[in-house]
């Protein structure tokens, strides 16, 4: 087939994606607006994004900077843990090269310095601003309430952070609310975390950094467009009139930082545990599929194969794989990266499409390849399911159960949001 023909297949999947997410949600009749605005913005970033003559400028800017800051932030790391912190062909001043790629010691420290970076554009006002930019467009262009907007906007920089963002009016969000919110917890990537995939991906593909913050803005219509078709607005938001003031703090009763150092020092903290929590889910996650493939691998064999977790979730993603428009020779290792991220978290899963990707010759096209990154860009997995239904039950204990309820359905509808930001790449990208 021509390359005109998968461009179609990933049109012709958005399609059938946002249809799916209506048959599996409450059916009941859309708010066309909100529906027409969030397709139309959806389109339009990513027309924005691969089309636009100066996008490739931008983005690469973006990409450096972001490789930028990785790099700078390896300096206290080769500091502390010399040669292990040395990426692969890399060497420290006096000769020493570098062991090979070790997640722990290379990936893992970035989360520490983005998360001190972030706190402290916060304190300074520079996030705040960004973010009351991007809520204003949600809100005046798919009709959004004022929280829900706030919301999506934070979640292009931040994860669970954001719904403390939104903390003074979660008691009053509407089911259909709460999920927009779970939904875009989800399907987005905070910024904290983004080195670790730059780490990984900077070398196999080109303007990772910018692609990854393309498809975190891009999801959030994408998120709409899902959670308003699975669970239409019947309510009346309380924010509907406009975008509220974004709280300076995230709590009354912990003051904020007294200044620069100390918002840096606090960052870094919340880094520090952000990173220890990502290494204790793969060590529990990568281990419980063990055991679940051990148990598995007694049952028969099929196409001399053993069962195992990845593959059953891979044949049950293998659908969503053609709708994403990759060519036929591509369908198996889209199917097993979807399905394996619901165990193995997207950290597992862009590793795995790093280390497929740098095969002789490589598997994917070029624009194969930029569908499955987008595709992958979202904290679809039980873990993060567990962790934000957890946090933001936290925050409302007396919603509790309401936020529990939506949990497994926003895992579902981030799923799809993801699949809409991969269709959107697979018919614009380049070949």
């Amino acid at each position: 087939m021509e390359e005109w023909s998968y461009r179609l297949i990933a049109c012709i999947g958005f399609v059938t994606i946002a249809l799916l997410a209506w048959v599996t949600g409450k059916r009941d009749r859309p708010n066309w607006t909100t529906i027409g605005g969030s397709a139309a913005l959806a389109w339009g970033l990513g027309t924005l994004s691969f089309w636009f003559p100066g996008s490739r400028w931008f983005w690469s800017t973006l990409n450096d900077m972001v490789v930028a800051v990785l790099t700078a932030s390896q300096k206290g790391t080769v500091f502390l843990l010399g040669p292990l912190a040395l990426g692969p062909g890399q060497t420290l001043p006096d000769g020493t090269v570098s062991i090979g790629f070790i997640l722990a010691a290379q990936a893992l420290p970035a989360v520490v310095f983005f998360s001190a970076l972030m706190t402290g554009l916060y304190y300074v006002g520079v996030m705040q601003a960004i973010v009351r930019l991007f809520a204003r467009l949600f809100y005046r262009t798919m009709g959004l309430s004022g929280a829900e907007s706030l919301s999506g906007a934070a979640n292009i920089f931040v994860g669970i952070e954001a719904g403390l963002i939104v903390r003074p009016y979660l008691a009053a969000l509407t089911r259909s609310e709460l999920l927009l919110v779970l939904t875009c917890m989800m399907a987005t990537v905070a910024s904290t975390v983004m080195g670790i995939y730059v780490s990984a991906l900077q070398h196999v593909i080109p303007q990772i950094g910018g692609h990854l913050i393309s498809a975190s803005i891009i999801s959030i219509p994408c998120a709409v467009l899902i959670s308003k078709l699975t669970i239409p607005e019947d309510g009346q938001p309380i924010t509907l009139g406009g975008v509220p003031t974004i709280p300076s703090s995230d709590d009354e009763a912990i003051p904020p930082p007294s200044n620069l150092i100390v918002a840096l020092i606090d960052g870094a903290g919340q880094g520090m545990k952000m990173a220890v929590g990502i290494a204790a889910l793969l060590i529990v996650f990568l281990g419980l599929e063990a055991l679940v493939d051990l148990a598995l691998a007694q049952l028969p064999m099929i196409n001399g194969a053993p069962f195992s977790l990845s593959r059953v979730l891979a044949w049950l993603t293998w659908p969503f794989a053609i709708l994403l428009g990759l060519r036929p020779e591509e369908w198996q290792i889209g199917a097993d990266l979807l399905g394996s991220r619901f165990i193995e978290t997207e950290v597992a899963a862009y590793f795995k499409l790093a280390a497929v990707q740098s095969a002789s010759p490589p598997p994917l096209s070029p624009r194969s390849l930029t569908t499955i990154t987008y595709a992958l860009c979202g904290f679809v997995h039980v873990a993060s399911m567990g962790i934000f239904v957890g946090g933001i039950s936290a925050l409302v204990p007396h919603r509790a159960k309401d936020i529990s309820l939506l949990g497994l359905r926003a895992l579902w509808t981030a799923f799809l949001t993801t699949l809409l930001t991969g269709c959107i790449a697979g018919a614009l990208s380049a070949s």
